[in-house]
């Protein structure tokens, strides 16, 4: 990453300033924005096979990242306009996680957590 997260929501804040959006910026609008750019990921994924799906072509490699980045920068406000600190939320998360998915329980397997309780 050649980039902070800080320095990046510095910028995203200043483009949807300058541009007014800030009044479309709700909650709401914004998953459901966030949840158009996830389905535009999963297209680029659609028809391909798991192998495919791992050995990209430079332009197909190039529309992923495009998609990613436009679920990343709708993640991000998300966060901004509801104030939720992503690294902070991240970490509990990975820690609730940890507990859920023992590893001497889990480990090699994709079973659900409530198979395991």
């Amino acid at each position: 990453m050649t980039d902070s997260l800080h320095n990046i929501r510095k910028r995203i804040n200043a483009f949807v300033t300058e541009r007014d959006w800030v009044q479309f910026h709700t909650p709401k609008n914004l998953a459901m924005a966030m949840i158009v750019e996830v389905a535009e990921l999963v297209e680029q994924f659609q028809w391909d096979t798991p192998q495919e799906s791992q050995n990209l072509t430079p332009e197909k490699r190039e529309a992923v990242a495009h998609e990613l980045a436009d679920t990343f920068v709708y993640l991000l406000r998300i966060a901004e306009v509801l104030e939720i600190d992503l690294i902070d939320a991240t970490n509990k998360k990975i820690d609730l996680n940890a507990l859920k998915y023992p590893v001497e329980k889990v480990k090699g397997s994709n079973a659900k957590y409530t198979k395991y309780e």
